[in-house]
């Protein structure tokens, strides 16, 4: 029983990582990529999947993420109506595909892609049972800790952050424009999801968050993967209500409860109406907590 209700949680938990994968085969025709400024160079694209980060200037354009495939087009046609500076660098903050789909496709171009370690490990693989990603799709460079690129008068940090909603999280940093791009580690859109298959952790993306809120100044800019710029405030929100929740679950796993039984316990019920539907939430942090537990 013990080991069903574990794979019922890790099926659940990774819901989100099947959906994006599935997304791949849908209709981007009516898909439109907008650009929006953040501050400074700055700016990110909103289409479908992850906030792709746009930092341009006359050394050419740094950027974070680059969604799914059939948005290529529409993606560098956004960037073209910021700058006319060619795309010098991708970084991925991740591995799922809604960030990393169109690797293939510009990398095809010449461009470079780079991103941690764990990120190459896992599209070699195969993300979650998928099909391991083909070469020319993965990063062409990837780093263990922490690497700088310095273009358009910023030194752009891009470092490993705890294993949060996957265990090859990263964060890019730009000092001048003062913005960081945080990945799915943030989301402005519901409750987070810890991937547990990919090594994500709910009490490592507390860690990761505070990492975040320990580099943010008073006026720095949080891009979220997924939802609209935030701040420093809006990010310990975030963190403090994944730590009230854990709070919440663990004594239930402690008295053996299931996944089901937590979620029929209803732990988040006053936190709903705040931040959508647990129903991916819940599982990966009970696997998350359940697996640390063991």
């Amino acid at each position: 029983m013990a080991s069903e209700t574990r794979i019922a949680g890790i099926l659940l938990a990774c819901t989100v990582c099947v959906s994006v994968a599935n997304a791949q085969n849908n209709d981007f025709s009516s898909v439109e990529v907008t650009a929006h400024h953040v501050a400074g160079n700055f700016y990110y694209l909103a289409g479908r999947g992850g906030n792709i980060g746009v930092l341009a200037g006359a050394d050419g354009v740094v950027m974070v993420d680059t969604q799914f495939a059939p948005l290529t087009d529409k993606i560098m046609a956004a960037i073209a109506g910021i700058t006319d500076a060619d795309v010098r660098v991708v970084i991925n903050t991740h591995v799922h595909g809604d960030h990393t789909g169109g690797n293939e496709n510009l990398r095809a171009l010449g461009l470079p892609v780079f991103a941690h370690d764990n990120v190459r490990i896992r599209m070699a693989k195969g993300v979650n049972g998928g099909a391991p990603s083909p070469s020319a799709a993965m990063p062409a460079a990837t780093f263990s800790n922490e690497m700088h690129l310095y273009l358009n008068g910023e030194n752009v940090r891009i470092f490993k952050v705890p294993p949060a909603h996957t265990d090859g999280d990263v964060y890019v940093y730009f000092p001048v424009s003062d913005v960081l791009h945080m990945g799915d580690v943030f989301r402005t859109t519901g409750y987070p999801l810890f991937d547990v298959g990919n090594g994500g952790s709910a009490r490592g993306t507390i860690e990761a968050l505070d990492v975040a809120l320990a580099l943010a100044g008073p006026n720095t800019k949080m891009v979220p993967g997924h939802g609209d710029v935030s701040t420093a405030a809006d990010v310990r929100e975030m963190r403090d209500m994944i730590a009230e929740v854990i709070s919440r679950v663990v004594p239930l796993i402690e008295q053996g409860m299931t996944l089901e039984q937590v979620i029929a316990a209803a732990p988040t019920a006053d936190l709903d109406e705040r931040w959508g539907s647990p129903e991916r939430f819940l599982p990966g942090l009970y696997e998350s907590l359940a697996e640390a537990a063991r």
